[in-house]
């Protein structure tokens, strides 16, 4: 057991030593404000670059609301895989639900969204963990949601 504490902060080679997801499908470029397994806060540059603003919608690039959702959820499994050292590239998450999900303002490319986590539910050890997420740009909410994940470790 190590006397180190956890990272406070995942910069995006200890997200990808977390997380399975590349390039399209990795939603969130650094996360700061990790306290422990309770709560973090993930941010995500938007850019024309990303694959989805070519069809949603031409000439009227919008973020799709399910990548903000996906954006959150991969914020809490960065929280929780650097708070319990789960950075060998083992942990898988699988969505179990998804409830009161919200959209209240659109996310463009050129904006940063902040994703704020917390845990509900969940505790080292334990497979299946529940979290609040709110995303904002420039303080104003974009999306609010509660989810269940399974973080499980393949092989």
């Amino acid at each position: 057991m190590s006397d180190t504490a956890p990272p406070t902060q995942a910069d995006i080679q200890l997200i990808q030593a977390i997380l399975p997801h590349r390039y399209p499908f990795l939603l969130v470029d650094r996360v700061i404000d990790i306290e422990g397994t309770t709560s973090a806060v993930g941010l995500k540059n938007v850019t024309m670059n990303e694959p989805h603003f070519q069809g949603h919608f031409p000439g009227n690039p919008i973020m799709p609301g399910v990548t903000i959702v996906e954006a959150m959820a991969q914020t809490a499994a960065v929280m929780v895989g650097t708070s319990l050292g789960l950075t060998d590239g083992n942990l898988l998450i699988y969505f179990m639900a998804i409830d009161g999900c919200k959209f209240r303002r659109k996310v463009v490319p050129g904006d940063q969204l902040r994703m704020e986590v917390t845990t509900l539910r969940g505790k080292p050890g334990g497979k299946v963990w529940r979290f609040r997420g709110v995303a904002t740009v420039e303080g104003e909410m974009a999306s609010e949601v509660e989810f269940t994940a399974m973080m499980d470790l393949k092989g």
